[in-house]
């Protein structure tokens, strides 16, 4: 069984025990995530697909830890009037492991 769910603002293609990283979900590591927000699921060639969300249906993913993503480096720089500037950025993400489709 296959489901596609949206964490946040992305979305993601998931089965049983598939681990993937997404934005921060406000649950703690070591928790359970439940979304309701799933955007289509495939039972073994039967599809159902929501409009937006598939009614009755749940994904529930394990929170395994929280990890930072890959430096972001900008640099701000003007020509000829000696104002450079450079900055980063690294974006926190949860570690999910899905455990449980239901549709």
């Amino acid at each position: 069984m296959q489901a596609v769910i949206q964490v946040g603002s992305k979305q993601y293609k998931v089965a049983k025990d598939t681990v993937f990283f997404a934005e921060l979900t406000g649950v703690e590591p070591g928790k359970d995530f439940n979304t309701t927000q799933v955007l289509s699921v495939n039972n073994g060639g039967q599809v159902k697909i929501g409009q937006p969300f598939v009614s009755g249906a749940s994904v529930t993913a394990k929170v395994i830890e929280e990890v930072k993503g890959p430096k972001i480096v900008g640099v701000f720089y003007r020509s000829k009037k000696h104002n450079h500037r450079r900055w980063g950025h690294r974006q926190k993400y949860h570690k999910l492991q899905v455990t449980a489709i239901k549709a």
